[in-house]
Protein backbone atom coordinates (compact mmCIF):
# COMPACT_ATOMS: atom_id res chain seq x y z
CA UNK A 1 0.00 0.00 0.00
CA UNK A 2 1.40 3.11 -1.10
CA UNK A 3 2.49 5.90 1.78
CA UNK A 4 1.79 9.72 1.39
CA UNK A 5 4.34 10.25 3.98
CA UNK A 6 7.35 8.78 5.39
CA UNK A 7 6.12 9.11 8.87
CA UNK A 8 2.67 8.62 8.34
CA UNK A 9 2.35 12.32 9.18
CA UNK A 10 3.16 11.32 12.95
CA UNK A 11 7.03 11.74 15.41
CA UNK A 12 6.40 9.00 17.38
CA UNK A 13 8.66 6.48 15.96
CA UNK A 14 8.41 2.85 17.84
CA UNK A 15 7.21 4.12 20.83
CA UNK A 16 3.62 2.44 20.42
CA UNK A 17 0.52 4.54 21.70
CA UNK A 18 0.88 8.28 22.61
CA UNK A 19 -1.43 10.31 24.71
CA UNK A 20 -3.98 12.95 23.36
CA UNK A 21 -3.77 17.14 23.25
CA UNK A 22 -7.12 18.84 22.69
CA UNK A 23 -7.19 21.25 19.30
CA UNK A 24 -7.18 25.03 20.45
CA UNK A 25 -8.76 26.18 17.64
CA UNK A 26 -11.59 23.62 17.37
CA UNK A 27 -11.26 21.67 20.08
CA UNK A 28 -10.59 17.82 18.67
CA UNK A 29 -8.43 15.27 20.64
CA UNK A 30 -5.21 14.60 18.34
CA UNK A 31 -2.27 12.58 19.53
CA UNK A 32 0.38 14.20 20.92
CA UNK A 33 2.72 13.49 17.77
CA UNK A 34 0.74 14.25 15.49
CA UNK A 35 -0.34 17.73 16.95
CA UNK A 36 1.69 20.50 15.14
CA UNK A 37 2.84 22.88 18.68
CA UNK A 38 3.42 26.31 18.61
CA UNK A 39 5.21 28.06 21.55
CA UNK A 40 5.04 31.88 22.02
CA UNK A 41 6.70 33.86 24.61
CA UNK A 42 4.65 36.03 26.69
CA UNK A 43 5.59 38.75 28.27
CA UNK A 44 3.93 40.42 31.54
CA UNK A 45 4.95 43.93 31.25
CA UNK A 46 4.05 45.98 28.02
CA UNK A 47 6.10 47.46 24.58
CA UNK A 48 7.20 50.91 25.67
CA UNK A 49 7.84 49.77 29.66
CA UNK A 50 9.52 46.96 28.93
CA UNK A 51 11.63 48.91 26.33
CA UNK A 52 11.84 51.58 29.43
CA UNK A 53 12.83 48.59 31.64
CA UNK A 54 15.32 46.91 29.77
CA UNK A 55 17.25 50.74 29.49
CA UNK A 56 17.71 51.16 33.21
CA UNK A 57 18.86 47.57 33.19
CA UNK A 58 15.89 45.59 34.71
CA UNK A 59 15.14 41.68 34.16
CA UNK A 60 11.81 41.05 32.63
CA UNK A 61 10.78 37.40 33.08
CA UNK A 62 8.52 35.99 30.57
CA UNK A 63 6.56 32.67 30.38
CA UNK A 64 5.98 30.69 27.21
CA UNK A 65 2.46 29.56 26.14
CA UNK A 66 2.41 26.52 24.08
CA UNK A 67 -0.58 25.82 21.57
CA UNK A 68 -1.69 22.78 20.04
CA UNK A 69 -3.65 22.72 16.64
CA UNK A 70 -5.08 19.50 14.66
CA UNK A 71 -3.89 19.26 11.01
CA UNK A 72 -6.10 20.94 9.65
CA UNK A 73 -6.48 23.52 11.78
CA UNK A 74 -3.00 24.10 11.28
CA UNK A 75 -2.78 24.20 7.92
CA UNK A 76 -6.12 26.52 7.45
CA UNK A 77 -4.19 29.23 10.19
CA UNK A 78 -0.47 29.02 8.41
CA UNK A 79 1.04 26.93 11.31
CA UNK A 80 1.79 24.78 8.57
CA UNK A 81 2.26 24.94 4.80
CA UNK A 82 0.11 22.60 2.15
CA UNK A 83 2.77 21.28 0.18
CA UNK A 84 3.00 19.61 -2.93
CA UNK A 85 2.63 15.88 -3.59
CA UNK A 86 6.18 15.34 -4.70
CA UNK A 87 7.50 17.29 -1.74
CA UNK A 88 5.55 15.88 1.26
CA UNK A 89 7.80 12.65 1.97
CA UNK A 90 10.87 15.56 2.71
CA UNK A 91 10.88 17.36 5.87
CA UNK A 92 11.81 21.08 5.54
CA UNK A 93 15.10 21.76 7.16
CA UNK A 94 14.08 24.55 10.11
CA UNK A 95 16.49 27.79 10.15
CA UNK A 96 19.32 27.93 12.68
CA UNK A 97 19.11 30.87 14.77
CA UNK A 98 22.46 31.82 16.67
Amino acid sequence: MPVKRKSRGRSKGGKGRSGFVQCNSCGQLVPRDKAKRTTKRISVVGGPLARELRQKGTYIASSSATRYFCVSCAVHRGVVKVRAQKERRDRPRKKRRF
